[in-house]
């Protein structure tokens, strides 16, 4: 059952509770500390999927094929906010593979950046593919179905076979059988997987610690972290959790938001995974969760948690940019008997 992690108070009131589940897992498979039942509770790990989803991109000889960089590695893994550096970099690795911005199937909005999406407009511009927050996942999917000779047309399906490796990286990481997997269709459009919050933290466990996997998959892991560590404005941007996290920490984790309140973090030369999903899907939550089960973790310096007050305990604005409120994490990690 899901258990109370945060509390969002307007002056003395509490005012909104947001319960969740909550997985810190050892790349062995043990459950070390949970909060709620994560070993129970499923749910689509969303965008957390992201950086496994690359392992095959890089593990095919994709990227070195296409002398991609790894600035443009990272953005594989990225839900990004379609800044400039965001934009160019999914163009260039469209240049490189040898395919127009129309191929991507993901879709388009406005860019999550207000910077970004202002100027866009104020262009009389209207977002295209490359603006999606998912253009990056996509550009390493076209970049593997270009590498293997595959149709490049039809690459969002299930049967196809980028998507058929992208769920047997996901099968390898999490410890679970390709039909145990709860299969959905992500905002994007492409197939996003369903498992237990305890599996979502084995898979980013071993996506620290991928010992136990084929010697060209922990090559391949290792070319992620080190990628995703290296360009942590890559992986979301400015204002973003994710960006804000591995740049504190620098090169101590690697960290990927989802929607729907799901958040993964490993714990880098230590081979910890944890995730998080909140039950009503809010993911202001995640930043307050995911601080403090580091700071719980015994991960954190005094100046890392200066450096994500923000995240950690979030202030509420008005209108007039009054401070009305904050948020605050609420639970207290349990160990596993």
């Amino acid at each position: 059952m899901s258990e109370k992690l945060v509390e969002m108070t307007r002056g003395r009131i509490v005012e909104s509770i947001h319960f969740g589940d909550l997985a810190v897992v050892d790349s062995s498979g043990k459950l070390l500390y949970s909060v709620g039942s994560p070993k129970e509770k499923v749910a689509f790990i969303r965008s957390s999927s992201k950086p496994i989803q690359a392992i095959p991109v890089v593990e095919s000889g994709a990227v070195d094929h296409f002398q991609l960089t790894e600035k443009e590695t990272a953005i594989f893994c990225a839900s990004h906010n379609a800044e400039d550096m965001h934009v160019e970099t999914v163009l260039s690795i469209l240049q490189k593979i040898g395919l127009p911005e129309g191929a991507l199937k993901c879709g388009r909005h406005l860019p999550l950046d207000k910077t970004a999406a202002s100027n866009l407009q104020r262009a009389g511009k209207e977002p295209t593919e490359v603006h999606c927050n998912c253009s990056g996942k996509h550009s390493g999917m076209l970049t593997l179905a270009q590498h293997m000779g595959w149709d490049v047309t039809n690459y969002t399906a299930l049967k196809h076979p980028v998507q058929q490796a992208m769920l047997g990286a996901m099968s390898l990481f999490s410890g679970l059988e390709r039909e145990e997997i709860e299969i959905g269709v992500d905002g994007c459009g492409v197939p996003v997987f369903g498992l237990p919050v305890f599996n979502m933290a084995l898979a980013w466990a071993r996506l620290s610690d991928p010992s136990g996997l084929p010697a060209s998959t922990q090559q391949a892991a290792a070319r992620i972290r080190a990628a995703m560590t290296a360009w942590p404005q890559m992986v979301a941007g400015t204002g973003r959790l994710c960006t804000a996290l591995m740049t504190a920490l620098n090169g101590r984790v690697i960290a990927k938001s989802g929607a729907e309140g799901v958040y993964c973090t490993a714990l880098l030369n230590r081979g910890i995974g944890i995730a998080v999903k909140i039950q009503d899907g809010n993911g202001r939550a995640n930043g307050p969760v995911m601080v403090e089960t580091l700071r719980q973790l015994g991960v954190l310096t005094a100046d890392d948690l200066q450096q994500l007050e923000s995240f950690h305990q979030p202030i509420l604005y008005n209108h007039r940019q009054d401070i009305v409120g904050s948020g605050r994490a609420v639970f207290t990690l349990v160990p596993a008997k």
